[in-house]
Formats: structure tokens, C-alpha cells, sequence
């Protein structure tokens, strides 16, 4: 009896338990559901009040706008994406180069440097390239195409410098002449309506905004390529140094 009595109470334990936990449950997935309807509500209200404001600005001034900021952020993410591939472990490289020329020669260490990609790994090519000339011209060679690879790795910043430029410029270009479209219009009038002059700077100033944005944000993408170059241009340096005593100490051998 007083098993079956302890079976029990345990049963009903449980099963308020799960009740209580079933009502948690719902309560839950209720509170979720109303903050996904919350989030996608302000999202389109967002997108909503953007479409509204880039209309109310004139697609005349800013589209020109919205394509430079677009075709900057193309070519900076395209720029971003060569650099990060263009980086490697460059100290593990390095090891497995001398490894090489140790084991195998020259040829050898050309084979890693051919089954490397970036910068460093095509110095590294033509500098072996040219080791049977002797070493002021794997020197030469290394320097040289040094100034390829940065020239390589700087294609693209001019026009992303460009579009930072050009664009609050067009920005400014569409204020100045939704001002004078205000002005003409109080003239059309023959009187000073807040309504209108306030309405008119309104719509001439969303030019100058959205080329404030969109050059601001350019610019962010523009100095991180910039450190990324400097960053990749050091190491480059750095290796090409490495190789000439790699080179060096191999000769003497």
C-alpha cells in the first residue's frame, strides 16, 4: 500500500511538473513568436522609411549616389577577398622552402613556391628562378617584382577613392539644386511659406546625406584594404630578406 501510494505521488509530481513545464513551453514560443512579428513589423517599416526618403530626395541625384556606393562596395569586397587569399603562414612557408632547398635544390624549393599562392611565394619563384645568375640578380628579381606584386595588391584602391570623392560631391550638387528648385518656388509664390522653403531644404538636404553615408562607409572599407596592403607589403619585405640569406647560406654550400 504504501508503495503504491509512493508510485502515485510520484505520478502526480511529474505530472504537474510537466504541465507547469508545457505551460512555460507555450508561453515561450508565444513571447517568441510575438518578437519575430515585432522584428520583420520594424524591418519593413525600416525598408519602408528608407524607400520614402530616397524617393523624397529624387531619384535623379540619388541614384548616381547609390551607384557609387554600390560599385565602391564591389570592388572593395573584390579587394578584400584577393588579399585574404593572398595571405599566408608565411614563417611555415619559409621553413618548407628551406626544407626543400636542403633536400632537393633549387628546383625543389620552386615546386613549393609553384603550390603556393600569394605574393610571397611568386617572389620567392623569381628569386630561384634566377639563382644560376648569381645573387645580385635573384636580388634584382626579388625587388622588382616586389613592386609588381604591391602594384598587384593597390589595383582597384583608385577608383574606390574615387567614389568616396564623387560622391558626397554629387550629394552636394543635388542640394544646391534642390535649393534653387526652394527658391523658385517662393519666387513662383511671391511669399515665404515655411511649409514650402522647409519642405525644399528637406528634400535638397537627403542628397547631401546620402553622399555623407555613403562616402563614410566606403571610406571605412577603403582604410581596412589600405592596413591589409601594408600589412602583406611588410611581410613581403620581411620574406624577401629571409630568402636572401637562405640563398646566401645555400651558396656557400
Amino acid at each position: 500500500m504504501k508503495k503504491l501510494f509512493l508510485i502515485l505521488s510520484v505520478a502526480l509530481f511529474a505530472l504537474g511538473t510537466v504541465n507547469a513545464f508545457a505551460q512555460e513551453a507555450a508561453a515561450a514560443a508565444e513571447e517568441t513568436v510575438t518578437a519575430v512579428a515585432e522584428t520583420q513589423l520594424a524591418g519593413e517599416s525600416m525598408h519602408h522609411i528608407l524607400m520614402q526618403k530616397f524617393l523624397e530626395g529624387g531619384w535623379g541625384w540619388m541614384l548616381p549616389v547609390l551607384l557609387c556606393l554600390v560599385i565602391g562596395l564591389a570592388v572593395a569586397i573584390e579587394r578584400i577577398l584577393f588579399l585574404t587569399l593572398s595571405t599566408i603562414n608565411t614563417k611555415k612557408f619559409i621553413a618548407a622552402v628551406e626544407e626543400a632547398l636542403k633536400n632537393g635544390g633549387i628546383e625543389a624549393a620552386k615546386e613549393v613556391c609553384k603550390n603556393q599562392r600569394g605574393p610571397i611565394a611568386s617572389i620567392y619563384w623569381q628569386g630561384l628562378d634566377r639563382y644560376a645568375q648569381g645573387l645580385d640578380s635573384v636580388e634584382k628579381a626579388v625587388v622588382s617584382y616586389g613592386s609588381v606584386q604591391t602594384g598587384q595588391m593597390e589595383s582597384g584602391l583608385s577608383w574606390i577613392g574615387l567614389f568616396i570623392a564623387l560622391s558626397p560631391m554629387l550629394g552636394f550638387m543635388g542640394t544646391v539644386v534642390g535649393m534653387i528648385g526652394a527658391f523658385d518656388s517662393i519666387q513662383a509664390a511671391g511669399d515665404i511659406s515655411p511649409t514650402l522653403v522647409a519642405g525644399g531644404i528637406k528634400v535638397a538636404l537627403l542628397t547631401t546625406l546620402m553622399g555623407l553615408i555613403a562616402a563614410v562607409i566606403l571610406q571605412l572599407f577603403y582604410n581596412y584594404i589600405v592596413s591589409k596592403i601594408d600589412s602583406l607589403v611588410n611581410a613581403m619585405e620581411d620574406s624577401s630578406i629571409t630568402l636572401m640569406d637562405i640563398l646566401t647560406a645555400y651558396n656557400k654550400k
